[in-house]
């Protein structure tokens, strides 16, 4: 399927509506005769949508929208209406093609929006469906509190390991595996701790607060438990971790997680961890490349609970390759019984950078969507409650990404970093930082080099970007200050 849009408009979201009935289809700048088709365009008069496929059309037209009224949008609403039509589908989340429909409804509320106007919003102009909304409004209504005591100078520290005992099926981060790339690790864990101590200058000297660190990837267990205790006991030496929040590691494979590497982790000062099964069923665990057994992730978790991790979260992937509704109700009630803190439910995205993509594998999907109704039913009997979500592009059945938490559990930094609450510093190979204006809504990024050989070897041009900080902070400070 080809993706053909015209019109002086940005073809940006009308794209995305198309792929959200035809995953994987090819924008093209030129119109292609006979080959299957998508189409929108905004001419001087009219608005025009249609669809070519197995050599059958269906057009419609509409006039172009009143003034102060977006064109855009109103071709994005005409071309969803068609190709709903011509698909017999409905996205659960409707027109929206954005990460975060959550913020949506702190904004609104900030702008003082009725809660019905947001309602409405949501559901008759977007076209969202009323257990979606509802679902959006249940996180809101949690995340508020957590919100409203937010401070301008707050913000979060990412440090990112791009090492992998494996490279999982459906993975597109950037990341290496640690047997090929092990000359790269010590070099890039002593450059890691350089930059922290850079974060911690660039924080001080702006005096911004601390609220939560994490400590992601890749795996971070892919280090050595002597790597472990240096880079923590970097962050430690740099930062007073008792007046955090919260200070998450993920340990999320136990095909390189064990005990020692566990306590390491809980002596230098992590609050929580992430143990990451994505399923329990051994053979959907090879089939997405993973090297480990159902029998492992319950040893790791164990030894977790031993030395003495008191907030675990474990993260379970829907529609993974092989498996089934049953298969996935059976890794979902082992995860229950095993009573973690948060249980994260994402749902399968098909990440052009991934090997299920590149492989061009055709796996027959299971019934994506019954397996995140069942998630979602049973964990809320469970006594959880979810707290954060996020969407991606090319997600399967374009569902959601969704945070489940036991009450007084909830992840703050996945809160912050989804609803953009406050600056998020991040060090590391591929690290994104992202500034927050205070009060405002200005984002500004610095970006470090992707793979760690390039870190390594540009360690200083990133050292050097990294005073883009102080910078964005002075101009706040001036703008306070002359407002």
């Amino acid at each position: 399927m080809l993706i053909h849009i015209k019109g002086g408009i940005s073809g940006y979201e009308p794209e995305n509506i198309a792929r959200m009935f035809f995953p994987g289809a090819s924008l093209t700048a030129k119109y292609v005769r006979g080959e299957d088709l998508v189409f929108a365009a905004a001419g001087r008069c009219r608005l025009a949508a249609g669809v070519r496929r197995g050599g059958k059309c269906l057009v419609r037209t509409a006039p172009l929208p009143q003034e102060g009224e977006s064109v855009e949008f109103a071709l994005c609403s005409l071309l969803y209406e068609l190709l709903g039509q011509a698909t017999g589908l409905r996205m659960p989340w409707g027109k929206l093609t954005g990460v975060r429909p959550v913020r949506i409804i702190h904004d609104k509320r900030a702008a003082g929006w009725s809660e019905e106007a947001i309602r409405d919003l949501f559901v008759d102009r977007y076209d969202c469906t009323p257990e979606r909304f509802s679902l959006a409004l249940q996180i809101a209504d949690l995340q508020k509190p957590i919100i409203a005591g937010r401070q301008p100078l707050d913000y979060s520290l990412y440090i990112g390991i791009p090492f992998c005992p494996s490279r999982c099926s459906y993975c597109s981060f950037v990341s290496r595996t640690i047997g090929r790339d092990q000359k790269l690790v010590q070099p890039y864990v002593d450059k890691l701790c350089e930059e922290v101590r850079e974060m911690k200058r660039q924080a001080e000297h702006c005096g911004l607060n601390l609220k939560t660190i994490y400590i992601g990837g890749g795996t971070p267990t892919s280090l050595s438990a002597d790597q472990l205790r240096q880079l923590m006991g970097t962050v430690r030496e740099c930062f007073d971790l008792s007046r955090l929040e919260e200070y998450t590691v993920e340990a999320g494979r136990p095909d390189c997680t064990d005990a020692e590497k566990l306590a390491v982790i809980k002596e230098y000062g992590a609050s929580r961890i992430s143990i990451n099964p994505q399923t329990f069923n051994d053979q959907v665990l090879a089939n997405i490349g993973r090297k480990h057994s159902a029998a492992d992730i319950l040893r790791c978790f164990d030894e977790a609970r031993q030395v003495g991790h008191g907030n675990i979260n474990m993260d379970l992937i829907a529609g993974l390759p092989g498996d089934t509704v049953e298969s996935f109700a059976a890794s979902l009630d082992q995860a229950i019984a095993l009573d973690p803190e948060n249980i994260t439910v994402h749902t399968l995205t098909l990440k052009r950078a991934s090997n299920l993509v590149i492989e061009n594998r055709d796996e027959a999907y299971a019934d994506v969507a019954a397996m995140v109704e069942l998630a979602n039913q049973r964990l809320a009997d469970a006594g959880y409650r979810p707290y954060y979500l996020y969407r991606q592009k090319n997600t399967l059945k374009n569902l959601e990404n969704t945070g489940w938490c036991k009450p007084g559990y909830e992840g703050y930094y996945n809160i912050y970093i989804m609803e953009e609450i406050h600056s998020i510093l991040s060090a590391g190979a591929g690290g994104s930082t992202k500034l927050c204006q205070p009060g405002g809504s200005r984002i500004e990024r610095i970006f470090n080099y992707k793979y760690p050989a390039e870190y390594i070897e540009g360690f200083d041009e990133i050292l050097r970007r990294k005073e883009g900080v102080s910078a964005f902070y002075a101009r706040y400070l001036d703008s306070k200050t002359t407002g």
